[in-house]
């Protein structure tokens, strides 16, 4: 079930985008709810848990910082997909082949620790990965792209974390370092959600439907899992 899960999260960003078209503010609000839900998520069950299940504190540490170094790296030739900005212009021919490889090397190394981690870490990244469905769907076809090329890459994207969680149940070394996989990936999580959170709104105006997107994304942590 778990590799349905997510590739149906996947399959369900693009149906959004392919029957309802949603709007640029109704992206960003979901953006924003699923920000506040991984970082959520994050504090409140993966950092006490890994933790916990580690001997050595310090290496937990060096490894959340880790994951922040390695997402902020991927953000460079991804453009910041991971977080709803693909800053690509293309003219339709020229498919972005930096930006298919970081956003599978991401989505890949996400799904490393669910197998050892459990619901709570694969929640947080089906969340994260409707919205950025719908933002990749929107691009591409934007984009000028062919549907056979469409159909391709986010077919690729879909499979991308399912391959994690195989990989990670089939070879021993993944159960071996698990907390520190995962506390690769909290790092990840920290860096996408706070730039998500974070981002100035226009003028810098508070904003209330940004601000109850995130709260319900809290709320919604707080009270389920």
């Amino acid at each position: 079930m778990t590799y349905l899960f997510l590739i149906a999260s996947v399959l369900l960003g693009v149906l959004v985008v392919v029957l309802l078209k949603p709007s640029k503010k109704t992206v960003r609000l979901l953006l924003a709810f699923s920000g506040s839900y991984l970082l959520s998520v994050a504090i409140l069950h993966l950092l006490p848990e890994v933790y916990t299940d580690s001997s050595n504190n310090n290496i937990i540490g060096i490894c959340i910082l880790a994951g922040i170094i390695l997402q902020s790296i991927l953000e460079s030739f991804s453009k910041g997909a991971e977080h709803g900005h693909i800053h690509i212009h293309t003219n339709g021919r020229a498919f972005p082949k930096l930006l298919f490889v970081s956003l599978c090397v991401h989505a890949f190394s996400e799904g490393l620790p669910i197998y050892h981690s459990g619901e709570n870490l694969l929640w947080a990244i089906i969340v994260h990965k409707i919205p950025i469905a719908i933002i990749l769907t929107i691009f591409l076809v934007n984009s000028n792209f062919s549907k056979k090329t469409i159909g391709f890459f986010l077919s690729i994207f879909a499979l991308m974390s399912p391959l994690g969680v195989l990989i990670s149940d089939k070879i021993i070394f993944f159960e071996l370092y698990s907390s520190e996989i995962t506390a690769v990936i909290i790092g990840i999580f920290l860096h996408i959600s706070t730039i998500i959170l974070f981002e100035s709104s226009e003028n810098h105006n508070f904003n209330l439907h940004k601000f109850l997107a995130i709260m319900a994304g809290i709320l919604l942590t707080v009270f389920t899992l």
